[in-house]
């Protein structure tokens, strides 16, 4: 038997997947939690040694005999978050997350630095926004210059777990791109953006790899830590919403990858670059050899698991309230910015309940709502992708909320496109492992040199959920666009209270 082993390194978990690509089955899976640093002043952190555990809970919780099978890895990563190391690879200061909005004003200065949001999204195809690493980075310049000094290399967190498994640092195209020094339309490093931060910032940051590229082998003192084979190929990896496209199958013109989780995704592969000159969607590169033009929010589940807890319901209960609701909950929109929002632009975004009335007020609708807040903050996407040119054909979900019935059906109603769900729950592990598979057949030093590429993959080894599309209804979609538009009022009335 052979497999390759994929690992999605997430903002509350660490996942692995062994699969056996021959019967075309996973044989083993495991996970370990991540905990989370998190102040009233958006700081959102967490530690490399969590990371370094979690790595080893989950290898330990695998079968010795299904870890000897591993002949590569390939390692999916939460996006943007600053794993800064010194020069012996140990850190020099916590994890700044992807979701951390305490450097609104290293946002503003990077911005000033440049001469304007404008020129940015001209050069690095992105605005700078609190969730990218580049305002991270100034922000341990300016609140911890005694950890900058000791600054040497700048990774992030696919890249560490890679150099943890190889003992090299390394970084890929489509996971580089989103870290608002990166120029999009060359696909290389901008000495332009770098130098706003600090001159010698660009030798700081890791070579850039092709997606098919080997990033090195595991060492010796990898495989006797976590009882993996020694030498096996890790590939160059990538950012979790590159890997969730590859394990959707999201890898050609038309097909949007639709993500579920703690933070909302919506995003599709583009044989061209995808430039958003108002920056709400981020030009990031594939990891497939294209670009991946994605929508992200930060709020997606967060509103349903805070109303859930809040009614003291399990998640079937929860949605059996929901369905109880009309469409448009009778009214009640939630805008569900928690944790302020990056999509639109308010890190200061505050949660809130509208249209309340007597007649309306009551857990189903409450239920319906918070289901409906998430999906309401994709099609600000969707718009935006049609506005692009992007011609949308079709929506894979995945995430927490993907299995649910009810969220399929909102989703397909809302984005007025047919919806199909992969068989598989980790989308970015299994893209972790399909892509190990492709660097396997792309090295004829692996011994297994076919020349095979990732869109046939893709197709062979993403399985779908029973087989079947959900279609939007003609009339509930019509009843959404109504919502929708009440959604929009709110938001626009509200936002001014946010920025």
């Amino acid at each position: 038997m052979k497999t390759v082993c994929g690992i999605d390194l997430g903002t509350q978990s660490c996942k692995v997947v062994v699969y056996d690509y021959e019967n075309k089955h996973i044989i083993a899976q495991s996970q370990a939690p991540v905990g989370m640093i998190a102040e009233n002043d958006g700081t959102r952190e967490q530690k490399t040694e969590w990371y370094d555990e979690a790595l080893k809970i989950c290898f330990d919780k695998i079968d010795t005999a299904a870890k000897s099978t591993i002949a590569a890895f390939g390692v999916s990563g939460q996006q943007h978050s600053f794993v800064p190391l010194d020069e012996n690879g140990k850190p020099v200061y916590n994890v700044k997350l992807w979701c951390d909005t305490s450097t609104v004003p290293e946002c503003e200065e990077l911005t000033k630095l440049a001469g304007s949001e404008k020129k940015i999204i001209e050069k690095a195809g992105l605005p700078m926004r609190p969730g990218y690493t580049a305002p991270k980075i100034q922000w341990l310049k300016n609140h911890k210059p005694k950890a900058f000094a000791k600054l040497r290399h700048i990774l992030l967190p696919h890249n560490y777990l890679n150099f943890l498994l190889t003992g090299a640092y390394s970084a890929e195209y489509g996971d580089a791109s989103g870290m608002a020094l990166f120029d999009v339309r060359e696909r290389k490093w901008s000495p332009k953006m770098c130098k706003l931060i600090s001159p010698d910032l660009q030798s700081w940051l890791p070579p850039l790899l092709e997606s098919n590229a080997i990033a090195g082998k595991v060492s010796k003192a990898a495989a006797d830590l976590y009882g993996i084979p020694e030498g096996a190929l890790v590939a160059s990896g990538g950012g979790d919403n590159m890997m969730s496209a590859i394990g959707t199958g999201a890898v050609r013109d038309g097909f949007l990858t639709m993500s579920l989780g703690t933070s909302g995704t919506l995003f599709g592969f583009s044989k061209n670059p995808v430039i958003d000159p108002t920056g709400s969607l981020a030009a990031f590169c594939s990891s497939t050899g294209g670009w991946l033009p994605l929508l992200c929010t930060m709020n997606c589940t967060v509103a349903s698991e805070e109303f859930r807890a809040l009614l003291g319901l399990d998640v079937k209960a929860f949605d059996a309230e929901a369905e109880k609701a009309p469409i448009g909950a009778d009214g009640i929109v939630i805008l569900p910015f928690f944790n302020g929002e990056r999509t639109p632009n308010l890190p200061n975004g505050r949660a809130s309940v509208n249209g309340i009335s007597a007649a309306n007020f009551n857990r189903e609708n409450f239920s319906r709502a918070a289901l409906e807040s998430a999906i309401f903050g994709m099609r600000i996407g969707l718009e935006r992708f049609n506005e692009l040119g992007f011609k949308a054909k079709e929506i894979r979900l995945t995430g927490g909320g993907a299995k649910s019935p009810l969220w399929q059906s909102i989703a397909a109603n809302v984005m007025n496109l047919p919806v199909r769900v992969p068989a598989g729950t980790e989308a970015a592990a299994m893209g972790g492992a399909i892509q190990a598979l492709w660097c396997l057949h792309s090295n004829s030093t692996a011994g297994e040199n076919k020349k095979v590429s990732i869109k046939d993959l893709a197709d062979e080894h993403v399985a779908l959920e029973g087989g079947a599309t959900i279609k939007p209804d003609k009339k509930d979609a019509a009843a959404y666009d109504k919502a929708y538009a009440v959604y929009s009022r709110y938001l626009r009335a509200l936002s001014p209270l946010y920025k």
